[in-house]
């Protein structure tokens, strides 16, 4: 029997009388409130019943015998006969491409050296987001228990109905100041909140101009909406300026962008393209995944990087990279949109809160950062060191001065096969190709965090230098 405690006091579910009119048998268990034999050896005969009482329970009775013997379902009939050839045929074009992503199985921390669930012990983690290490912080860690301790497992709840805690509100005020903003709200991943603004703020009467080379949460948040929709090539001010001389007709216009790419490692032209906004009547809004907690002097992102912190309206970024690595994202911005956003954003009033733990170690990643900016001022100098004995060794790195280093490859096979060859030398690399990024643009992306050391630096190197010479990638 499932009993739990709370306090001094233990609790168990509810007596339900058994379906087969007698007490739980031998080896039998509780289930969802109610008292259900699931020994080994089944259910027991089927309860009598008539009615549609007893149909919905015979039901049940044999789902629950089907979950028991294990065997899997499929859909049935030529409709999903056809739909399982037409999937094996993708799959196999993707195999056949040199494209599948296989997911390694790590069995340790987040960190700059793991081990994986196949026995590799000793492994340089090169590819992770946890740019300031923050992942497996001791401190990180047991903020995270205390408040799994105090506010519960989760909410079972969306934030308006009875989805928020203190803890919520606490983290939203320290987004806030952290980034020097009115106001700010939660969501459960950067992907819902690029997928909640635009459709909650903009009209047909609208505009927004988005960057080429967005990421695909930035695009699929601007197709949700119904603004008039523009794409102006990456990076580019001339073209910016093109598609914002057009817009005039609309009643707002919004420029859409990334402050760091996380594919190219490039970082946004945010001065030039504040100033195109200005000199046209536009906002600005920023993704800062890849820039929050170390990006400028106290790890603001692009906007404090580029001194242009009072010319960015919103900004979108995530908890669940350099800021404790958990999950979560969230917008800050003017108070009016935020309150908006509580109204109208739908992945926020359809999502679940996020669960205590998570809230616990967010905040406490920010209280670190916002005590000192050490740790995000160590970056620079690791990603130079990289960036530098690479190019040094013949290959080309894409971006400047952002611990995301590409190593240009341009073949998809190539990348892939390096990668696999670099793991067998202890270096945890992953390579990327279409449809993540442009066919003929394959690369091995390349993070670096502040927890690791030159050490670890140096090796990586070594590992892509012999690497790139067996495979051609060098001369």
């Amino acid at each position: 029997m499932i009993t739990w405690a709370h306090g001094a006091r233990t609790f168990q579910p509810p007596r339900v009388p058994n379906w087969g009119g007698g007490g739980a048998s031998p080896g039998g268990g509780w289930v969802l409130g109610h008292q259900w034999p699931l020994s080994l050896g089944g259910l027991g005969p089927t309860p009598s019943a008539s009615g549609r009482s007893g149909m919905w329970r015979a039901a049940a009775v044999r789902g629950l015998r089907a979950g028991v013997a294990g065997t899997p379902r499929s859909a049935s009939g030529a409709a999903g006969l056809q739909l399982r050839q037409r999937l094996e045929s993708e799959l196999e074009d993707i195999r056949g491409a040199g494209t599948w992503k296989n997911e390694r199985i790590i069995a340790s921390r987040q960190g700059p050296h793991l081990r994986l669930a196949d026995g590799g012990a000793g492994i340089l983690n090169f590819c992770a987001n946890n740019y300031l290490g923050l992942s497996s912080h001791p401190e990180v860690i047991r903020a995270a228990v205390e408040a799994l301790e105090k506010f519960g497992a989760g909410l079972s709840s969306v934030r308006f109905i009875c989805g928020t805690q203190s803890i919520h509100k606490d983290l939203e005020e320290k987004i806030a100041r952290f980034h020097q903003r009115e106001d700010a709200i939660l969501y459960a991943s950067c992907f819902d909140a690029n997928a909640g603004i635009f459709e909650a703020l903009l009209t047909p009467e609208d505009a927004v101009l988005s960057d080429e080379l967005n990421h695909a949460s930035i695009i699929d948040g601007i197709r949700l909406c119904k603004a008039n929709k523009y794409r102006y090539k990456h990076m580019d001010m001339q073209d910016l300026e093109a598609k914002l001389q057009d817009a005039q007709k609309h009643r707002l216009r919004l420029v859409a962008t990334d402050g760091a790419f996380s594919m190219d490692g490039d970082i946004a032209p945010l001065r030039e393209i504040c100033q195109l906004a200005q000199k046209y009547d536009a906002l600005v809004f920023i993704d800062e995944c890849h820039a929050t907690g170390f990006l400028g002097p106290n790890g603001r992102g692009t906007d404090e990087l580029l001194g242009v912190m009072d010319k960015v309206t919103i900004i979108n970024s995530t908890l669940g990279k350099a800021l404790g690595g958990a999950a979560g994202g969230y917008t800050t911005g003017p108070k009016p949109l935020i309150d908006l956003l509580r109204q109208r954003s739908r992945p926020y009033l359809f999502s679940n809160s996020l669960p205590p733990a998570v809230v616990g170690c967010a905040a406490k990643a920010l209280d670190l950062l916002m005590e000192s900016n050490a740790i995000a001022q160590s970056m620079a100098a690791k990603t130079q060191r990289f960036r530098s004995k690479m190019t040094a060794a013949g290959f080309t790195i894409s971006g400047k001065d952002h611990p995301i280093c590409p190593v240009m490859l341009g073949d998809a096979r190539l990348a892939a096969v390096m990668a696999e060859d670099m793991l067998n030398r202890g270096i945890y690399v992953i390579g990327f190709s279409y449809p993540v990024v442009p066919k003929g643009k394959a690369r091995i992306r390349v993070q670096i965090s502040a927890v690791h050391s030159d050490e670890d630096i140096d090796r990586c190197v070594e590992a892509f230098t012999e690497v790139g010479r067996k495979h051609g990638a060098l001369r």
